[in-house]
């Protein structure tokens, strides 16, 4: 009897099972992006294209997304583990749904401000936000600055101003063309949108809202409670692999966009990289964040925006911070420490 087709089978065997004892211990983790593949997307392309989820034994597939909102919605219904999205809108989210079975959870910083401005072109006559009152402003209605604008409003006693809708392509043209005065918008999507359609930079007016007196965080990771009770530690993984890709990007921007040029062939590379850094040097390497530290959140910081969004936002129930933000997740602060010195 010829016992080399039985051993061939039994080796067969012992190789097959031992992938797929490989392959049952990585994990599968979902990723929901806020927005399209555009230059901040790198963030999380750049620790897949490196390895870096894999070799933490994650296997990671990143989505593109169509705003915070849905975002938020669609990590609370399970479609996906984690997301990245304004934590404005994972408190409004909280506070109108109090009673929803899986209400996500912010688990790191990564814009440690608010991204929103108000831009305007410098032929309007509007130098100040105090000039902003009695003009016709635009934006989806969705818009992160938008829901914020009351905020803003309140803190630089501006007088009522007048909302003109759209979608999101056409804000940046309707500008342009004059049908509204001023937008609201993301400073690194907006403003380099405005110059795609022909405006130098120089003339156009840029009201960041951390400039006046808005302490409002940005975008953070989140997470589903079912992950964060089942799998810890691949959340832990996750962010410890997350942070090591940020690091890589902060380095070196313009390689990062090679990821993004991957995802979406039809990017303008010159102006994804240039978000990028506009990205970087505003929301992720700011003065903040530095303070703070990357990834980190200060409490009565946190506790501050929560009222001011539930008075913003005009939420049903108040916003509880206690119940938004959980950093037990977060890597050690030496494996954080990933933002360069300011220059000098």
């Amino acid at each position: 009897m010829n016992k080399r087709p039985i051993l061939k089978s039994l080796i067969a065997l012992t190789l097959a099972s031992g992938l797929g004892l490989a392959q049952a211990q990585t994990t599968p983790i979902k990723f929901q992006l806020d927005w399209r593949f555009e230059g901040p997307g790198a963030l999380f392309l750049v620790p897949v294209a490196n390895g870096y989820f894999k070799d933490a034994k994650l296997d990671v597939t990143v989505d593109a997304g169509n705003g915070s909102g849905a975002a938020v919605v669609r990590v609370a219904s399970g479609t996906y583990d984690l997301g990245f999205a304004d934590l404005a809108a994972l408190m409004e989210f909280h506070a109108n749904n109090p009673d929803a079975p899986n209400k996500p959870v912010a688990i790191m910083m990564v814009y440690n401000n608010t991204p929103a401005s108000v831009m305007a072109l410098k032929k309007s006559g509007i130098k100040t936000p105090a000039d902003l009152a009695g003009k016709k402003l635009g934006a989806p209605v969705f818009d992160a600055g938008r829901r914020a604008f009351p905020i803003f409003q309140k803190e630089n006693n501006i007088g009522s101003v007048n909302w003109t809708a759209m979608d999101p392509p056409l804000r940046e043209t309707m500008l342009v063309r004059g049908d509204v005065d001023a937008i609201t918008g993301f400073t690194f999507t907006s403003l380099l949108n405005i110059e795609a359609r022909g405006v130098k930079a120089e003339d156009v007016v840029v009201l960041q809202y951390p400039d006046y007196g808005v302490k409002l965080y940005g975008n953070a990771i989140i997470a589903t409670p079912k992950i964060l009770k089942e799998n810890p530690e691949a959340v832990k993984a996750f962010l410890k692999a997350f942070t090591k890709g940020v690091k890589d990007v902060i380095t070196n921007p313009v390689k990062a966009i090679e990821t993004v040029k991957a995802r979406d062939g039809i990017i303008n590379t010159e102006l994804e990289i240039r978000r990028l850094k506009l990205a970087i040097d505003t929301v992720i390497n700011s003065p903040g964040a530095r303070s703070e530290g990357f990834g980190q959140i200060n409490g009565p910081r946190l506790s501050l925006m929560s009222s001011q969004v539930s008075d913003a936002f005009n939420t049903k129930t108040r916003v509880n911070p206690d119940a938004i933000w959980n950093g037990s997740f977060l890597p050690t602060a030496k494996e954080l420490d990933i933002l360069p010195k300011p220059k000098k």
